[in-house]
């Protein structure tokens, strides 16, 4: 596991002690599911109840000898629990357990998961209606298009995030199965009944059909949620990191006191929480992709994926956890400039009007090709002049001739481009 961004809730979900906890809680409805069938005597249950548990060294002993990790966690449960031990782990294989637990880890991972999507999704609904009416220059391309109002950017995100927590709804959803099939999933030296009374102990569903494994497309569509909502998170990255441009410098990540930028440069303020947050969402790409090579698997089972679940498993989800409070954090303490977004939204004299002039054109009869002309014209050379382009479009005689000089000081109004920002917030924050 990647220990530095570990949260501590990620952490102890991960942890040994709770994974072979799981793997005892697995064993446990097992054992009661088996008593219940009257396989298992009253008083042998009550004394593995009482007397199972197990020691994290004791269990890396044992597998120091037989080199397999249940087989081990079953010989330690069984020097605890004495001559009933024999009923623990009773027509059970191995991923029985282990699916079932590693379901069972991912639930509880998921729900860190979308507790911090709801932290982070109150955050952006904050600062977007901070800046909800401050207009800001819209880009596309890199390039001034035309106007937007600061808060839409948060607005964006909040909605993205929103649809990041139906898709983590649902592949928690898909991720809460649990199997106890047997050896290849035919149930031929334990029952269904077995199987549906532990995962109802367990708070998890049985899955339909398995082999002897629960079927890894599951898992891929949880890690490649993952990725997604790192995708999402990248997006915000990428923004702030462009905004905090010098040359635009229209946000800054929070810097804290005594905080250094540079070792060589004493001046420098770099986006480094957003930097970070780009870093971490190409790893969750990659376990993205390492879930889905898992699916495909040898007849009823080969164990190509168990190396790969043991990194993938705590990392993406620690990360992502880590990575959502940086980047709720970072939005909260998100310093923005209104003074330089107004600058910036001036840089072009005017040009993002040239729509709305193109179209003041076409609706008082010109053809579109030549009111596009007629536009051009004129926006062209304010990149280069000093002249607004209103100044040089009060002088194009064809222009003025269509439009008059009102009609073109009238659709240099900045409202014009804001007019509907009360209609996107009502459908996005209703």
């Amino acid at each position: 596991m990647i220990a530095r961004y570990t949260t501590t809730a990620m952490e102890q979900i991960w942890s040994d002690e709770n994974r072979y906890q799981k793997w005892l809680d697995v064993e446990l409805a097992a054992c009661e599911a088996w008593a219940r069938l009257g396989k298992i005597p009253a008083e042998s249950l009550k004394n593995i109840k009482a007397n199972a548990k197990f020691e994290v060294r004791r269990i890396e002993e044992i597998e120091e000898v037989t080199r397999h990790d249940v087989i081990a966690f079953v010989s330690c449960v069984g020097e605890y629990v004495g001559d009933d031990a024999r009923y623990i782990h009773m027509g059970l294989t191995s991923s029985d357990v282990l699916d079932t637990a590693y379901a069972l880890l991912l639930k509880e991972s998921g729900q860190v998961i979308l507790e911090d999507m709801k932290a982070l999704l109150q955050a952006l609904k904050r600062r977007a209606y901070d800046f909800k009416h401050v207009p800001a220059m819209g880009r596309s391309h890199g390039i001034h298009a035309e106007p937007i109002t600061f808060g839409l950017k948060f607005a964006l995100w909040f909605a993205e995030t929103k649809r990041n927590i139906k898709r983590m709804q649902a592949a928690v959803e898909a991720i809460s199965y649990g199997m106890i099939s047997g050896a290849v999933g035919t149930y031929a030296n334990v029952p269904p009944e077995v199987e549906a009374y532990v995962c109802k102990k367990l708070r998890l569903k049985p899955a339909p059909i398995s082999t002897q494994v629960i079927q890894r497309d599951r898992h891929a569509q949880f890690f490649t949620t993952l990725a997604i909502i790192g995708g999402t998170l990248e997006k915000i990255a990428t923004e702030v990191r462009h905004l905090q441009r010098t040359e635009v410098l229209e946000v800054s990540e929070p810097f804290g006191k005594g905080q250094k930028g540079s070792s060589a440069m004493p001046h420098k303020k770099n986006p480094i929480l957003s930097e970070n947050i780009t870093g971490m969402a190409r790893l969750l790409r990659g376990y993205c992709l390492s879930s889905l090579e898992n699916i495909a698997l040898w007849h009823e089972r080969d164990i190509s994926h168990s190396s790969v679940e043991r990194v993938i498993g705590p990392d993406a989800t620690a990360i992502t956890d880590f990575a959502l409070k940086r980047i709720t954090g970072l939005i909260e303490g998100l310093m923005v400039y209104p003074e330089n977004i107004a600058r910036n939204l001036e840089l072009t004299k005017g040009l993002w009007h040239s729509q709305n002039v193109l179209l003041a054109l076409v609706e008082a009869g010109i053809a579109r090709d030549t009111a596009y002309a007629w536009v051009q014209r004129n926006a062209l050379p304010v990149w280069d002049g000093k002249k607004t382009f209103k100044e040089l479009l009060l002088k194009d005689k064809d222009v003025v001739g269509t439009l008059g000089q009102k009609r073109i000081e009238d659709l240099f109004d900045l409202s014009h481009h804001l007019a509907h920002v009360d209609t996107i917030f009502e459908r996005v924050f209703k």
